[in-house]
C-alpha cells in the first residue's frame, strides 16, 4: 500500500492495511475530493433538468432517462475512487509504460471493430445499451506514460532526440483517434505541450504554434494580402525598435516568406483537406449569422440560450430553450447552456469560479510533489483539465469551433466522467504518498 514493511525482533512485519487506509485518509487533498464532487453533483442535476419536462415529469433516479443513467456511472466512479486510493500508489509510475501500451492496443482494436457512430468508430458495443470510448482513456494512459519518460534520469530537454521520442509517445494516440473519426477529442493531447512548457522545453514551440492558430483565423477575417502588409509592418517596426535584428535580416524575410506561404495555403487547407462537417465548424466560429438554420444552427442556439437567462437565470428546471430542444446536444457537449439560461451570469460565474478553483489546487498540488513523475503528472492533468473546460465553454459562446469536447466532471457519459475521475485520482493518490518519497 506504499508503507514500507518494519523490522521487529528479526522478522519483518506488514504494515497493518487499516493503519494505511487511515494515512491515506489522512493526507488526502479533500479540498480537491470536494470540488470534484461538487462537480459531479451540479453536473448530475444539470443532466435532469436538460431531459425535465413538466408535461412527463419522470424521477430524477429514474433509469429511463440519462440523470438516472448517470448516477450509475457516478457510482461506478466512486467505487474506482476507492480502488485508485487503495492501491499501492507506486505502480502508476512502474506500470505506466504497460498501461500506455494496453490502451493503444485498445485503440488499435476498436477501430477495427467498432460500428460507426455518428460517423465515428470510436465506440465499443459493451451490451445492454453500455458503450465505452476508450479514446477518453487514452488521455490519462498518455499522461501516465510522458511522465515517467520525463522523470527519465538521462533526458536532456533540449535534445532532439529526446524530444522525438516524447512526441511519438504523445502524439501516437490521437492519430489513431483521428483515424476513428474523432477530431475533437484528438485535439485535447495538444494540451500537453502546457506540461512540457514547466518541464523545461523552449517556450519558443507555444509562440510558433500560438502565433500560427492566430495566423490561421486572421486569414479566414482578413484580406490577405492586408495581412501580410501588416506583419511586414509589424517585423518593420521590430527592427527598428532593435537594431540587433538588422543583423538577421535574412532571417527575418525568410519568416516573412514562409508566413505568407501559409497564409495562401489557408484557403486550400480548408477547402481541400478539412471534411465538410469540419468547413462548417470553422464557418459557423467566423460568422454564425451567415446561415443560422444551418451550419451556425448550434452556435446560434446556444447563444441564445445563454443570453435569455439573463442575470439571475429562469430558474432551476425552467429553461425554455431546453425544453423545447432548440440547443442540440445538450447534455453532453453544450450543458454550459443550462446552467446560462436557468441559472443565468450568477450561475455561469460560479460555475467558472469552482473549475478555476479546482485548477488552482491541481496546480499547487503538483508543485508540492518530490518526484519528476509526479509534478509533471499533476500539469497533465490540470492541462487536459483546462484544454476541455476552455474549448467547452468557448464553443458554446462562439469563440471555439464546435469540436465534441465535454465539460469534465459536468457533462453525461460514463467514458467521459471515467477519464476525468481516473485522471485526477492518480493525482490525489500519489500526492497522499508524497510524504514517502525521496526528493529527485
Amino acid at each position: 500500500m506504499g508503507v514500507e514493511p518494519k523490522v521487529l525482533g528479526g522478522r519483518i512485519v506488514a504494515p497493518s492495511s487499516r493503519r494505511t487506509s487511515r494515512k491515506i485518509i489522512q493526507n488526502l487533498d479533500w479540498v480537491t475530493v470536494l470540488l470534484y464532487f461538487l462537480l459531479v453533483a451540479l453536473g448530475w442535476m444539470n443532466i435532469y433538468a436538460v431531459v425535465y419536462s413538466p408535461d412527463n415529469i419522470v424521477n430524477i433516479f429514474s433509469f429511463e432517462i440519462n440523470s438516472g443513467k448517470q448516477l450509475v456511472w457516478i457510482g461506478t466512479a466512486v467505487i474506482l475512487i476507492i480502488m485508485l486510493l487503495v492501491v499501492d500508489y507506486k505502480i502508476y509510475e512502474h506500470l505506466a509504460y504497460p498501461i500506455y501500451g494496453s490502451i493503444i492496443l485498445l485503440l488499435l482494436f476498436t477501430l477495427a471493430v467498432a460500428s460507426p457512430v455518428a460517423g465515428s468508430r470510436s465506440w465499443l458495443d459493451l451490451g445492454g445499451g453500455v458503450r465505452l470510448q476508450p479514446a477518453e482513456l487514452a488521455k490519462f494512459a498518455t499522461a501516465l506514460a510522458v511522465s515517467k519518460y520525463l522523470s527519465g534520469v538521462n533526458l536532456r530537454h533540449q535534445n532532439m532526440k529526446d524530444q522525438m521520442k516524447l512526441a511519438a509517445i504523445t502524439f501516437l494516440p490521437p492519430v489513431i483517434i483521428i483515424l476513428q473519426n474523432e477530431t475533437g477529442t484528438a485535439l485535447v493531447f495538444g494540451a500537453f505541450i502546457l506540461a512540457f512548457f514547466r518541464e523545461g522545453m523552449s517556450p519558443l514551440i507555444l509562440i510558433i504554434g500560438g502565433s500560427a492558430a492566430a495566423i490561421f483565423i486572421l486569414t479566414l477575417l482578413v484580406p490577405k494580402l492586408y495581412l501580410i502588409l501588416g506583419i511586414a509592418v509589424l517585423m518593420g517596426l521590430a527592427t527598428w525598435l532593435d537594431y540587433r535584428l538588422m543583423r538577421r535580416i535574412k532571417t527575418m524575410i525568410f519568416i516573412l516568406v514562409v508566413i505568407s506561404g501559409m497564409i495562401f495555403s489557408v484557403d486550400y487547407f480548408v477547402n481541400n483537406v478539412l471534411q465538410p462537417h469540419q468547413q462548417n465548424r470553422i464557418k459557423a466560429l467566423i460568422n454564425p449569422e451567415a446561415d443560422p438554420l444551418g451550419f451556425g444552427w448550434n452556435v446560434t442556439q446556444s447563444k441564445i440560450a445563454i443570453g435569455s437567462g439573463g442575470f439571475w437565470g429562469k430558474g432551476f428546471l425552467e429553461g425554455t430553450q431546453t425544453k423545447f430542444d432548440f440547443v442540440p446536444e445538450q447534455s453532453t457537449d453544450f450543458i454550459f447552456c443550462t446552467i446560462g439560461e436557468e441559472h443565468g451570469w450568477i450561475g455561469s460565474t460560479v460555475l467558472i469560479a469552482l473549475f478555476m478553483l479546482l485548477l488552482i489546487r491541481i496546480v499547487a498540488v503538483a508543485e508540492r510533489q518530490k518526484s519528476v513523475f509526479g509534478r509533471t503528472y499533476g500539469y497533465c492533468v490540470a492541462s487536459i483539465i483546462f484544454f476541455h473546460f476552455l474549448v467547452n465553454v468557448g464553443m458554446t459562446i462562439g469563440l471555439a469551433p464546435v469540436v465534441g469536447i465535454p465539460l469534465p466532471f459536468f457533462s453525461y457519459g460514463g467514458s467521459s466522467l471515467w477519464s476525468f475521475t481516473v485522471l485526477l485520482f492518480i493525482l490525489l493518490a500519489i500526492d497522499a504518498n508524497r510524504s514517502q518519497e525521496l526528493v529527485r
